[in-house]
């Protein structure tokens, strides 16, 4: 019976570990190395894309539709932002993009 026990917690441990952050994970990611010398000009342009039951997705996240969006022609930096709740069930992508 004590053999039992340890191999249910060593597999509930593998399992939490494993599956940490499948429910709910909201991401910001600037797409810059150097953050402390960019400049993000006057303009702020978004595109997303959306996924449903892994199986239908719709929406342009390019950065071409972010900075058509915007009234941007001189893109300086760009962010993503990621949104997925439970394992994907749904997924939302945007980019940010900055400029002139």
């Amino acid at each position: 019976m004590r053999r039992f026990k340890w191999w249910y917690c060593a597999v509930m441990l593998i399992a939490a570990l494993s599956l940490s952050g499948c429910a709910y994970v909201h991401t910001k990611t600037p797409f810059d190395t150097d953050l402390d010398k960019t400049d993000l000009g006057t303009k702020v342009g978004t595109a997303e894309a959306k996924s449903i039951l892994w199986l239908v997705a719709w929406g342009d996240a390019s950065y071409e539709a972010a900075a058509r969006n915007g009234g941007i022609k001189v893109l300086k930096h760009a962010d993503q932002e990621d949104l997925v709740i439970l394992f994907g069930l749904y997924v939302r992508w945007r980019v940010v993009v900055y400029g002139d």
